[in-house]
């Protein structure tokens, strides 16, 4: 190809570009591509081909539209010529080539602080290859099903870079007439130091916080306190400043806490003190709206769809729940937004999503980020009556206020085991007294993988370091739930465009007797393993006279009584009944226990660790059992040799299959998955 035919054909391309980007209508304003690429080195089942397009949305609300009103502060925010509050994001975009080979659903992936996150349904893929090679997607399910997969920035606090996909929201900017409101930032602290940062540090990230008003602020305060339920202490503000530590020196800066002599590891620490015109946290649940009403109703949108399903992980999976709850999901015209809901870990929470001074990024962990507004009545779908408030309703209250003419949204509400312990997930499905189950909607199923840690398996084979001193046992849960995942996920697919109705739901429950108080779990007898006997605890929390219009006048909040946390009862292995028990569980050669205890931290070892579970491969032998006194069965004791145990994997997987947990196509990938175990465990 001659020079002068690439420059015409790269002025092509551009020029469609723009086209593109200046003829969406709808709430997306605006769509600007800025790459499109074919997905090389592969096809994908009958959808064949696909491409990826990246780019960035530009919306647009109406303060007066009844469906924009629960939108916190928009009606504060600057409008644009039309009177309307815009607001941009960040989007990735996997979709077949030849539409009509596609099959009509767009996924919409909320990414989870600006992660892409629907990887978790793909077996097999890349990491190191490029997201431009169909290597990188592994077997690629739902790709193979002709799915248009769309992930889409939401989120103001994440920080930039990583690759994440950035939320621009709009924000209060009134100099003349400044919105002031508290803020609460506080750290657990494992390790010595001397500055803490104000936004929610995640991993070695650390979330956008809000600046303080004025660094010098005396009323601003500084608590410090020896456990969750410990009394808070003022740290004097002479002794502490908005300040970061650099070339030696103590420099001030908003974004982070410097402490004279140092912060103490083992202390939770909390500062509370004012900002000022905060962003408008809510367009970004908005966004996820108008994204996939764009898809379904615009007909110039870069790729069609007849149905829209949201897809949330841990803090999106929150998100999706309030999403619901606050019925975001009627766009401005009144129109169905999706058809349907996977709220994957999400246990009992929603969060900061919608009020001012929001901080998306917090959540509420076992021994972290204590009393947001993230586990709030009410928790169930259908309405219930809190018994220390009287205060009644329910998740799905106000779909008897919904105008459109449609079916409800199908909805998959997916958990692991640790959601029970450390989530606070049975607050989900029985009465607020914890003392019968509750029901959910026709349209909505619950699933439970039991015995699964947190949104994805630990690594198998058990990294290096990981063993826990003086036992069998290994830091990080390797069950496969993604099996299970693959599975739920196809059937909603089938649900939402054709009707199939999905298996019955499947989770511990009261009735059933697979759901009791921690206190009542018996664990099998693991010689010198402690075990969890103190679950999440979720407080009633009072925010001060203004939260029901989404402003926190109260920091701390004021703690009312706990609500009661139920956990799964076990099996004589220690492995979670009630839930979809997967070949792990069914064909056992190790405890998966869902949760794992902060052994060694500098406080509070008998709390849970955030997230991870903990594996504890079986005796080999009937001698090897006796001798540590171990309660559990030998492997030995279980099966005459690897064959007899493969026979015993197979059969767990194809009655999975069969109850449609499982896709056929997976077995090969269980069988593999436990003879890789089995030959671990007997070549240690």
């Amino acid at each position: 190809m001659t020079m002068r035919s690439l420059v015409r054909r790269a002025t092509l391309a551009v020029l469609a570009i723009c086209c593109f980007a200046h003829a969406a209508s709808a709430r997306v304003v605006r769509v600007e591509i800025r790459s499109r690429t074919d997905v090389a080195g592969g096809s994908f089942g009958s959808a064949g081909a696909y491409e990826r397009i990246v780019g960035r949305m530009y919306f647009a609300f109406d303060p007066k539209n009844p469906y924009d009103a629960q939108i916190v502060d928009l009606a504060l925010a600057p409008r644009n010529a039309a009177g309307e509050v815009e607001a941009w994001s960040d989007f990735v975009m996997l979709r077949p080539k030849d539409p009509s080979r596609g099959a009509g659903v767009a996924l919409v992936d909320v990414v989870n602080r600006g992660g892409i996150t629907t990887g978790v349904f793909n077996l097999g893929g890349r990491a190191t290859s490029s997201p431009d090679s169909a290597a990188y997607y592994g077997d690629a399910p739902l790709m193979k099903r002709g799915l248009t997969l769309v992930a889409l920035g939401w989120q103001w606090d994440v920080p930039a870079g990583g690759g994440r996909l950035m939320f621009g929201a709009p924000r209060l900017s009134d100099a003349a007439h400044p919105v002031r409101g508290m803020v609460r930032s506080d750290i657990t602290i494992d390790s010595a130091t001397s500055v803490i940062p104000l936004g929610h540090r995640v991993g070695t990230s650390e979330a956008i916080g809000y600046p303080p008003a004025d660094l010098h602020d005396a009323a601003a305060v500084l608590y410090v306190r020896d456990s969750l339920d410990g009394a808070r202490r003022v740290i004097p503000r002479p002794a502490w400043r908005f300040a970061r530590e650099e070339n030696g020196q103590v420099v001030d800066d908003s974004a982070h806490v410097h402490l004279t002599g140092g912060v103490q590891a083992g202390k939770i620490y909390e500062v509370v003190y004012t900002a000022v015109n905060p962003p408008v946290t809510g367009a970004g649940m908005a966004a996820i709206r108008d994204v996939v009403s764009y898809l379904k109703y615009d007909t110039t949108a870069i790729a069609r769809a007849r149905f829209g399903i949201a897809y949330g992980v841990s803090q999106t999976g929150r998100f999706i729940r309030q999403f619901l709850y606050q019925n975001f999901n009627t766009d401005e015209s009144g129109r169905a937004a999706f058809d349907g809901f996977f709220a994957h870990t999400a246990g009992a929470g929603r969060g900061s999503f919608n009020h001012r001074f929001a901080q998306p990024s917090r959540d509420a962990q076992p021994y972290s980020t204590f009393f947001y507004p993230t586990d709030l009545f009410p928790f169930t779908s259908t309405d219930e009556v809190d018994p220390a408030t009287k205060a009644r309703g329910g998740l799905r209250s106000a779909v008897g206020r919904i105008r459109y003419e449609t079916a409800l949204p199908k909805v998959f509400y997916v958990d692991g085991g640790y959601e029970y312990w450390g989530r606070a997930a049975s607050l989900t499905h029985t009465t607020a007294n914890g003392a019968h189950d509750a029901n959910f909607l026709p349209s909505e199923r619950r699933y439970v993988v039991s015995s699964a840690q947190h949104s994805s398996p630990g690594a198998f084979p058990p990294p290096a370091g990981s063993g826990m001193a003086g036992t069998a046992a290994y830091r990080g849960d390797p069950l496969d739930q993604r099996l299970a995942l693959r599975a739920l996920m196809v059937d909603l697919v089938d649900w939402v465009k054709s009707g199939t109705p999905p298996p019955a739901s499947l989770y511990p429950t009261i009735a059933g007797k697979t759901l009791v108080a921690a206190r009542d779990v018996r664990f099998p007898a693991i010689p010198n393993l402690a075990v969890a006997r103190r679950p999440y605890q979720p407080y009633r929390i009072d925010l001060g006279p203004e939260w029901k219009s989404g402003i926190i006048a109260t920091e701390p909040p004021k703690l009312g009584a706990p609500y009661v946390v139920l956990v799964p009862r076990v099996d004589s292995i220690g492995n979670d009944l009630g839930g979809i028990r997967s070949v792990e569980a069914q064909a056992p050669l190790a405890t998966y226990f869902p949760w794992q205890l902060r052994t060694g931290m500098p406080a509070a070892p008998d709390r849970l660790m955030s997230f991870r579970g903990t594996f504890v491969p079986l005796p080999r032998t009937k001698a090897e059992r006796a001798a540590s006194r171990d309660s559990r069965p030998s492997i030995e004791e279980l099966y005459t040799n690897k064959t007899h145990f493969l026979d015993n994997v197979d059969a767990a997987a194809r009655r999975l299959i069969a109850q449609r947990f499982m896709l056929p196509e997976d077995l090969t990938a269980a069988h593999a998955r436990m003879a890789q175990t089995w030959d671990w465990l007997m070549a240690k």
